[in-house]
């Protein structure tokens, strides 16, 4: 997906447009549309834009076949800019933030995003997508964040998951939601301590073919992604996650953080 060197730049340089020292996101973040005292449910103001031409979002999520759903978020009139985020409002730009009943899951930095089994409880669900400025302020159009939500519906242990498209009924199936870690060849288990990564940033070497499980737990919320796999995944403040990948592509690849900016290891398959 996002989900935008060495180990302290991440994805790239950031870009100039961050707001001067002393200022809020608000303050800097420009003419663009009118922002309201209205917030949504995270506390983000709205930033009121015309309907026309306003950003647009669309979800969809589909069971991975080895564990959880792929999510697609298909925009119109809206671009993603990872590298510019925390700058100011900029028209038709930013980022979208992912939440599973009303609580965040993670940002996102792109049009796709790996949604694990382990983050959605057994039951119904209602996951929402909202998109935001990079000053942070959610886009909204007459008083309403610009937003989509599908239904999912993740079952216990040997029945399957269920999710909805934002546009159409149907309910597509697919694997079951394991109740923990799943099964992988080789698990790599790291940590990210006060902007450290603990063991210290390393390669991991595999053979093609083989599951990697990537096990890492983060003191602060955080989205870990796997360059070149475009794979993502949510990282809790203080709870381990875990990714599960087949590493079916020769190669180096990274895995970093997108918040602090960190590598936490470089996947090297043979």
């Amino acid at each position: 997906m996002l989900l935008a060197g060495g180990a302290a730049t991440g994805c790239g340089g950031r870009a100039t447009t961050h707001h001067k020292p002393g200022t809020t996101h608000e303050q800097a973040s420009g003419s663009t549309g009118t922002l309201l005292d209205t917030q949504d449910g995270g506390g983000h103001r709205l930033r009121e834009v015309p309907a026309r031409g306003a950003p647009e979002v669309e979800l969809t999520a589909r069971p991975d076949s080895e564990d959880g759903w792929n999510l697609q978020l298909a925009v119109t009139d809206f671009r993603f800019t990872p590298d510019s985020t925390g700058g100011a409002a900029l028209p038709g730009a930013g980022h979208a933030h992912l939440e599973l009943d009303g609580h965040t899951l993670a940002r996102a930095y792109g049009p796709w995003f790996h949604l694990p089994a382990a983050q959605v409880p057994e039951g119904a669900h209602t996951l929402t997508v909202r998109l935001y400025a990079d000053d942070h302020t959610a886009w909204a159009v007459a008083g309403k964040p610009v937003e989509a939500s599908v239904p999912l519906t993740a079952g216990p242990p040997g029945e399957a998951s269920h999710s909805h498209s934002a546009s159409t009924p149907s309910t597509p199936t697919g694997s079951a939601a394991p109740s923990g870690a799943p099964r992988a060849d080789r698990t790599v288990t790291l940590a990210v301590r006060d902007g450290k990564v603990v063991p210290a940033t390393g390669r991991t070497e595999v053979k093609r073919g083989e599951r990697v499980a990537l096990r890492v737990t983060s003191d602060r919320a955080d989205t870990l992604h796997v360059h070149g796999y475009d794979k993502e995944l949510a990282l809790p403040a203080g709870q381990e996650a875990t990714l599960v990948l087949t590493a079916d592509r020769t190669g180096l690849f990274e895995v970093e953080t997108h918040e602090s900016g960190l590598v936490l290891t470089q996947l090297l398959v043979r």
